[in-house]
């Protein structure tokens, strides 16, 4: 588990580097993501040439955990890239860490590899380190990455509070050379937007081989299997044959989600409305994932074929939009600079980016209305993260939902059916996987 104090400290960038630096080695490298991030698996893929997967302990349970987890059976090496800090999480009834990178590690036997932002400071380091080593008696520990060295003493005064304190250096990243990813506000410009991607991998690994010691950190790798109390029991797929929108605008889709509708026997189908692009017509359901729709607004306004087709395919069959996806199936979207984009109108929903609000979270939601695949009265958990603000949303509401502490919020998302038989719906809401019990 490769995890950090905070947020910024540098976890992407030496997770990369190791990746492209082992695969370089001949090594075959699992890439995981704790926590519910839909973008850094995408870079995950570039690095190893493996998809990554989300593993989540608090919207996913032990035996979906243990099942994704044994997608790297075939593996010499398992690299889970942490979130936030190593101990953040949602708070519960006294309880902290919930949903945390170290309930992952802990669970699945994975020792962390703690990388350290050592700027301004020398042997107190050390101090941080041990803390972090010894907070939970039951994380299995291997040691630090100091990240932003400023020179051979700063790191030699480093190394001596670490061995003080027990603690093992793996690695020492100085502060010039350091490798910058572009950023945008749900976090690091997706995977297929980053320019010389390659490039940067390539200068990640040879990074990260240099001043880390690789041998030390695969020597350290340990694991045990997870236990799960109840089988697993995947989300099950909209349809047989899915269409699922696929491009820049709506890319916010897990990669577990899309691996359990496979391994249950469904087919996706790629169309791209940025390239005005229709659903195929054989296709049974249509999902539109999430993504940066007030990026492309006008262009998906403009996208007059897509419009057309996607309409005509939801008289008859389920459409579904994820945050982004049900931005697009609204009325209108409002861009940052205050303009009005057209969207489908299978909905009417009217969402705007001028006045921007953050929303984020993890969500619990119970089913009012079926969603395609599943009925009235499903639980599900997911996550949500946009900065949209709703100005209008008259359908039916598709859920009900709440935060991770129970308390209800108004992203209810919406329903609507169709004469036809089709029906609409759509939620600012990221669905992970089933909850337990409605």
């Amino acid at each position: 588990m490769i995890s950090a104090p905070a947020s910024g400290t540098g976890k992407t960038v030496l997770m990369l580097g190791l990746l492209a630096a082992l695969r370089r080695r001949g090594l075959t490298v699992q890439p995981f993501k704790s926590g519910p991030d839909y973008i850094d698996p995408a870079f995950h893929l570039a690095a190893s040439g493996r998809a990554s997967f989300n593993l989540d302990s608090w919207a996913m349970g032990a035996g979906q955990i243990a099942a994704h987890a044994g997608l790297a059976q075939d593996a010499d090496l398992v690299l889970a890239e942490g979130s936030m800090g190593l101990f953040d999480g949602v708070a519960r009834a006294g309880e902290t860490g919930i949903g945390s990178s170290a309930e992952i590690a802990s669970l699945m036997g994975w020792p962390v590899v703690l990388i350290l932002d050592v700027s301004g400071q020398a042997q107190s380091a050390a101090a941080v380190a041990r803390g972090f080593a010894t907070l939970r008696p039951d994380l299995p520990f291997a040691g630090v990455v100091l990240n932003r060295v400023a020179s051979p003493r700063h790191d030699a005064l480093i190394r001596e509070g670490m061995a003080r304190a027990g603690i093992t250096v793996l690695g020492a990243l100085p502060r010039r050379g350091n490798i910058e990813l572009p950023e945008r506000h749900l976090g690091l410009v997706q995977a297929e937007e980053t320019a010389e991607l390659d490039d940067i991998l390539r200068h990640a690994a040879h990074f990260v081989a240099a001043h880390c010691d690789l041998d030390a950190i695969v020597a350290a790798a340990g694991a045990r299997a997870a236990a799960g109390s109840k089988p697993h029991r995947p989300v099950p797929p909209p349809g047989g044959r899915i269409a699922l929108a696929r491009d820049a605008a709506f890319s916010f889709v897990y990669p577990h989600l899309l691996a359990e509708w496979r391994r249950q026997g469904a087919t996706i189908l790629p169309f791209s409305p940025l390239a005005d692009e229709v659903p195929d017509d054989s296709a049974d359901a249509c999902w539109l994932p999430g993504g940066y729709p007030e990026l492309h607004a006008g262009r998906i306004a403009a996208a007059r074929a897509f419009h057309a087709g996607l309409t005509r395919f939801a008289r008859t069959r389920p459409v579904h939009g994820e945050c982004g996806g049900y931005m697009a199936l609204g009325a209108g979207l409002v861009d940052a600079d205050g303009h009005r984009h057209a969207m489908v109108g299978l909905l009417g929903l009217e969402t705007s980016y001028h006045s921007r609000k953050m929303h984020l979270g993890y969500r619990r939601a119970v089913l009012s209305q079926p969603m395609p695949g599943m009925a009235a009265g499903t639980a599900l958990r997911g996550h949500e993260f946009h900065y949209a603000t709703i100005l209008s949303q008259p359908d039916a509401p598709l859920a009900r939902a709440c935060d991770a502490n129970g308390t209800e919020v108004p992203e209810t998302g919406s329903f609507r059916a169709m004469p036809g038989g089709g029906q609409i719906t759509g939620s600012f809401f990221h669905l992970i996987a089933r909850a337990a019990t409605a």
